[in-house]
Order: C-alpha cells, then sequence, then structure tokens
C-alpha cells in the first residue's frame, strides 16, 4: 500500500517548485520551450511510461482495460488528450491494446474522448486489417454523431488498402445515413481511393452511375489521370484529357505532367515529345517539374545527347529552372562524363540564376568528381560544402568516399579517418545503407573482422541488416573458421 501511495505521489505531481514563478524560454533542437513546457512533456512522458509499464505485449482490449482500471497509479493520472493521443500512436502496432486504452480513457467519468482519438483509432483497426472491429467502431461513433468526412477517408483508404473496396463503396453508399453528404467532394474521396490502390476500372464504373446525379469537377479527372497513369494505361489517361474538355475543364500542367512521367517510365519518348507539343499547343506551358521529370528519364535511358537538350527547350518557353532541375542537370552531364561542363553549371549558371545549391547538388557534384577518379576535386567540393553554412555533409555524401576507399584499397588509415569525420567532426550516425556498403566491402577485402564488428554495431542499435548482408558475412566468417561469429549470424538470419 505504501508504494502505491509513494507512486500516486510521483504521479500527481513532483513538478519544479519554479515552475509556477519561471517564464523563460530555453531551446530544445531549434523549437524553444518555457519552463513551464518542458516539465510539462517530461511529466507526459512519465505518464506515459506508467502506463505503457502496466500493459505486456499482446493484451487483448479487455485486458488493457480490466489492467488500467484497476490499478490506483493509473487511477491518480490526470488524463488529457495529448496523453491520450500519445499512447495511441505508441500502441498504433497494437491495436487491441490501442482499443483498450481507449476504452478506458472513456470510462474515466471526468474525461471524454476527441473526435481527433475516435479517427486515429479508425486508423489504427483499419491499418491493422481488424476489419469487423473497424465496422463495430464506426457505428458506435455513428450513434455518438461523430462521423466526419475524415473519418470516412480514413476508414475507405484502410478497406481499399486490405482489399475491401466493396466495403468502401457501401460505406459511401450510407454516407447520408451518417449525417454526411453525397456530393463532389465526397465522390472524389472515393474514387480517388479506389484509384489509388488500382482499382480504376471500379471507380469509372461506379464513376459512370454516380455523374447522373453528381456534377464532376477538374479534380475528378485528375483522378481518373492519375489513376491510369497508376496502372500504366497512357490512352485511357489522355483520353481522359479529351473527356475533361468535354465537360468543359481545362487540363492544366498537372494533367499533362503526369501522363509524361508515366510515358518516361515505360521509356515512350516519342510519346513525350508529342504531349509536349500538345501542352504548348493548348496554351498549358511544361513546368520545371515537367522539364525535370523528362531530363532525368532521358539520362537513365542513356540518352544524353536528348537529356541535354532540354535545357534549353526549357529556355526558350520561358521557364525558370530550380534546385532539383540543376541537380537532375548536374547529374545528367556527370553521366555523360561532361565533368567541366558540369562545373560550369554549378559555379557559374546556378549562382547566376539565382539558385541555391542544396545538400543533393554537392553530393552529385562529389560523386561525379570520385565516379572519374578525380578525388582532388571532389575533396575540394566537399570542403567547400563544409564551409558553406548553408549545406551540411549528411551519410549521403560520404558514400563516394567510402567506395573510393574500397576502390584504390586505400582502407588502413584512410577509412578510419572518413568514418571519424563522420560521426565526430559532423555528427552523423551511421544508417543501414552506409553500413551495408561498409560491410560488403570489408568483406570484398577479406576484412571480415572489422566487417563483423560493425554488423553487432548495427544489431545493437537497432538496425536490421537485410537477408543479403548476413549471408555475405556469413560466408566470410565460415571460411575464417569465425563460429561464434557464424552462430549469432545465422540466429539472426532465423529472425528475418
Amino acid at each position: 500500500m505504501q508504494s502505491i501511495t509513494y507512486l500516486a505521489i510521483i504521479v500527481r505531481g513532483s513538478r519544479c517548485i519554479c515552475c509556477a514563478s519561471a517564464n523563460f524560454p530555453y531551446s530544445l533542437g531549434t523549437r524553444h520551450f518555457s519552463h513551464k513546457e518542458q516539465c510539462e512533456e517530461e511529466e507526459l512522458l512519465r505518464y506515459i511510461d506508467i502506463l505503457t509499464a502496466k500493459l505486456g505485449k499482446g493484451s487483448s482490449e479487455e485486458q488493457t482495460l480490466h489492467t488500467l482500471s484497476n490499478d490506483h497509479a493509473c487511477d491518480a493520472i490526470p488524463l488529457s488528450q495529448n496523453l491520450v493521443h500519445s499512447l495511441l500512436h505508441r500502441y498504433k502496432d497494437d491495436w487491441k491494446s490501442a482499443l483498450g486504452v481507449f476504452r478506458w480513457a472513456s470510462s474515466r467519468s471526468s474525461f471524454r474522448n476527441s473526435p481527433e482519438s475516435y479517427d486515429m483509432m479508425v486508423d489504427i483497426l483499419g491499418r491493422m486489417k481488424a476489419l469487423d472491429k473497424l465496422k463495430d467502431f464506426l457505428e458506435e461513433m455513428h450513434e455518438g454523431g461523430l462521423v466526419t468526412m475524415n473519418t470516412v477517408a480514413k476508414a475507405m483508404r484502410r478497406l481499399v488498402g486490405a482489399g475491401q473496396w466493396v466495403d468502401a463503396v457501401r460505406i459511401f453508399d450510407d454516407l447520408q445515413t451518417l449525417g454526411l453528404e453525397k456530393n463532389t467532394v465526397s465522390m472524389n474521396l472515393l474514387l480517388d481511393t479506389l484509384c489509388k490502390e488500382k482499382f480504376v476500372e471500379q471507380a469509372r464504373k461506379i464513376f459512370l452511375e454516380l455523374k447522373q446525379h453528381i456534377a464532376p469537377d477538374a479534380h475528378t479527372f485528375n483522378i481518373f489521370i492519375h489513376g491510369w497513369c497508376k496502372v500504366f494505361r497512357v490512352d485511357e489517361a489522355h483520353w481522359t484529357i479529351q473527356e475533361m474538355k468535354g465537360y468543359g475543364f481545362r487540363p492544366c500542367v498537372i494533367s499533362y505532367s503526369t501522363i509524361i512521367r508515366c510515358c518516361c517510365q515505360e521509356g515512350n519518348f516519342s510519346r513525350v515529345y508529342e504531349l509536349l507539343d500538345e501542352m504548348q499547343a493548348q496554351g498549358c506551358s511544361p513546368n520545371v517539374i515537367t522539364y525535370t521529370t523528362v531530363m532525368s528519364a532521358l539520362a537513365k535511358a542513356e540518352k544524353f545527347k536528348e537529356a541535354l537538350e532540354v535545357p534549353e527547350r526549357m529556355r526558350s518557353s520561358g521557364c525558370r529552372p530550380d534546385t532539383l532541375f540543376f541537380n537532375s542537370f548536374i547529374y545528367t552531364l556527370g553521366r555523360a562524363g561532361r565533368l567541366d561542363d558540369a562545373a560550369y553549371v554549378f559555379k557559374v549558371e546556378m549562382p547566376k540564376a539565382g539558385v541555391a545549391p542544396n545538400t543533393s547538388t554537392y553530393n552529385s557534384m562529389i560523386s561525379m568528381f570520385f565516379h572519374y577518379a578525380e578525388e582532388k576535386r571532389a575533396f575540394e567540393i566537399l570542403k567547400e560544402m563544409e564551409n558553406s553554412g548553408d549545406c551540411k555533409p549528411d551519410a549521403q555524401t560520404y558514400h563516394p568516399l567510402i567506395k573510393f576507399c574500397f576502390k584504390t584499397g586505400k582502407i588502413d588509415g584512410v577509412l578510419d579517418e572518413i568514418l571519424k569525420d563522420m560521426t565526430n567532426k559532423q555528427h552523423l550516425g551511421l544508417d543501414l545503407s552506409t553500413y551495408t556498403l561498409l560491410i560488403h566491402g570489408l568483406c570484398r577485402e577479406d576484412r571480415c573482422n572489422w566487417a563483423f564488428s560493425l554488423f553487432e554495431e548495427m544489431i545493437n542499435q537497432d538496425i536490421i541488416p537485410s537477408y543479403r548482408t548476413c549471408r555475405l558475412l556469413l560466408d566470410e566468417v565460415k571460411q575464417k573458421n569465425m563460429h561464434q561469429a557464424a552462430e549469432k549470424i545465422e540466429d539472426l538470419m532465423k529472425k528475418l
């Protein structure tokens, strides 16, 4: 009894005594908090820790509700919407515990769950495919007059994502009984949900029935353009533009650009040029995103001559470049082996256009120079990046350096320095792609002791390697008779 009383005292208060009078801000990252806000945040985290400590994994809805309802320490916690939302977020992958927490909050006489909490539960139940529970929960919300279009959107998206598009249509059919209106907005919501999950033909049949009673708008047709392109039916997407015009709506740059992107993915560049000409003829000029899409796709297809004609075409149309366009331009020049031209774009054309480089711009330059063994120029760009003040290196910045070490055999000392620079100077943590790059490279260089130490390091940080990485490292440590290492890797592979 004494421990429960002591815990209740901790839960109820232990706020810093200066909170009542303190009014000074302090910085946490880029956000500024007052002393009072910081204490409230710590208090919230303490409550969450207490409540989650009471719940075991795999608890049922009833067990969760019973545990929380019959614990004095839990009773002593003052509920807030923020606390409930934080708990629901924590249990977003465990719908039974989440629903138990929700029921417990509802059972407290001094508290009422917000519409946002209801919508969060709808999303959790749908995402975890607890579809029977979801339907019951929606009925419960309807009885309380809590169903909104946001609720409907979440429910439809989850049902369609689970392949139960018929149930999503039933929700739309029942909108009026839920106190909502069947109109263009709600129709578009249904059609968009179906098209995003590739049920485009079903969406089309539904639209043909609904259009007799509900008028479409321009967005309706853009939904179908996106949908047809998602299933790579370009002719239907292009025909939708004609249908759109028949209803008196003018296709926008997004309408055409969606189809152009699809043609680029299929490598149908003759159709791309036809669409670009059609856009100009319709008075719907391509924008910088359209041109960037086309140039990137041509470069990926190794059609460098055509790709490098895009900037001139864009310039003659009066369209202004942005950072992403220049990044693609530099990448294309690099792929074409035109290093000096890429450097000119970076050093001269970007400043002249008033466009600032970002981290990806620098990364492209560094990667390009290392690829062509121009390490001196690559390090100059890295130095410039570090001194720029606006763009700081990220993990991707160092990947070309790491690859260069393996390519040239400069592993001892040099690779260590690069990793120290990343972690100590730039305060960057190694991510999955960096660990993968290092482990694969070290295995190729017969450095499996170092590779295995990095493997253990990433596991300790809850970064899970791919099965391919495990297989490669396992083969290497077995050849070196590193039996304990092999056992650890095999244990992880079983879990994967």
